[in-house]
């Protein structure tokens, strides 16, 4: 099959790879969508930290958002999943250490993290092999381009319940990018008081595009008692500003990963009474977006400028983009 593969910085090729095939408690996937994610361009340009760390290493098989339909089961394994569309979580862990036991498989020393962690080949290819404990299934109402948005949303979505929001809390989003977007869309859903605040013209633009009025510069910003801020950006001064924000007694929440380290002074979060949450991954909250989707309380894909080959993708993480909206999808059975 084909397959996307990240040679080394700046390296990226289409190539034939072995098809997978489904060991014990596993499927194959065929893949519908796959998402490129901010993630995937850090393997690209050789700046993602699990490559210092040893947690990742070159020749890479990117992919982390994806959707599918189910073609293949391993031993052990319901055949009743065959046929289904899917997506599932990205974060595998080993199901027996006290993080797993405690339903922290995202946490898991030992996990893998397909097309991230460990070497699990990612979705950027026609099949993808999962665990089928890993699996969620799509209901008819969520299409393909919803589909491979869940895993995002999943992470959206937990940022928004750790913030704590109540009917008309006033909420900034720093960085309306993909996650920032999405976070903003099921806060509005719930009734929060959305503000954005951003960089670029055409960012800011674009968010006023999906009805959100509260957009703003660091020059602009007004003056407003936020109950809660969520950094989805990645600028590692954005977290001390954030606390400083939030009203007494609020909630900053960390999505956004800064390539350097942000520096905070707890000073500042204990004076206030601040509550601080960092948010990994989507686990333990894809199931709400799939049904959030799909009952259409929060509508992602006006999110995905355009769905290319697989033959595209290595364009589209050098940098290729087509349109304001932040997220770009690859069809692989094109």
């Amino acid at each position: 099959m084909r397959a996307l593969v990240i040679q080394g910085p700046g390296d990226a090729v289409v190539v034939e790879v072995e098809d997978p095939v489904a060991g014990a408690g596993e499927v194959v996937v065929d893949v519908e969508r796959a998402g490129v994610c901010g993630t995937d361009l850090e393997f690209l340009s050789g700046e993602m930290a699990y490559l210092r760390s040893g947690d990742a290493h070159y020749p890479m098989r990117i992919g982390h958002e994806w959707c599918g339909r189910v073609s293949a089961v391993g031993d052990g394994v319901d055949p009743g999943w065959i046929g289904r569309r899917v997506t599932g979580d990205t974060m595998l862990g080993c199901g027996h250490c006290p993080r797993c036991r405690r339903g922290r498989q995202h946490l898991c020393a030992e996990r893998y993290e397909i097309g991230i962690r460990r070497g699990w080949p990612g979705a950027l290819a026609e099949r993808l092999r999962v665990p089928a404990k890993a699996l969620l299934s799509l209901p008819e109402a969520v299409d393909p381009v919803a589909g491979a948005m869940v895993e995002p949303g999943g992470n959206a979505l937990r940022a928004v319940r750790a913030a704590g929001l109540r009917q008309g809390d006033p909420v900034l989003i720093i960085g309306p990018g993909t996650i920032g977007l999405l976070a903003a869309m099921f806060a509005a859903a719930d009734g929060a008081d959305v503000h954005l605040l951003g960089v670029t013209p055409e960012s800011l633009d674009f968010a006023r595009t999906l009805g959100f009025a509260n957009v703003w510069t660091a020059a602009t910003l007004p003056d407003v008692p936020f109950q809660a801020a969520i950094d989805a950006a990645t600028a590692p001064a954005l977290p001390a500003r954030a606390i400083e924000l939030v009203e007494p007694g609020g909630t900053v929440v960390c999505i956004g990963i800064a390539a350097d380290p942000a520096t905070v002074d707890t000073r500042r979060l204990t004076l206030k009474d601040l509550t601080a949450v960092g948010i990994l991954s989507a686990s333990g909250g894809l199931e709400e977006t799939i049904a959030r989707y799909a009952d259409r309380t929060v509508d992602p894909r006006p999110l995905v400028a355009t769905t290319v080959a697989l033959s595209e993708a290595p364009a589209v993480l050098a940098g290729d983009r087509c349109g304001p909206a932040p997220k770009v999808h690859i069809d692989p059975r094109r």
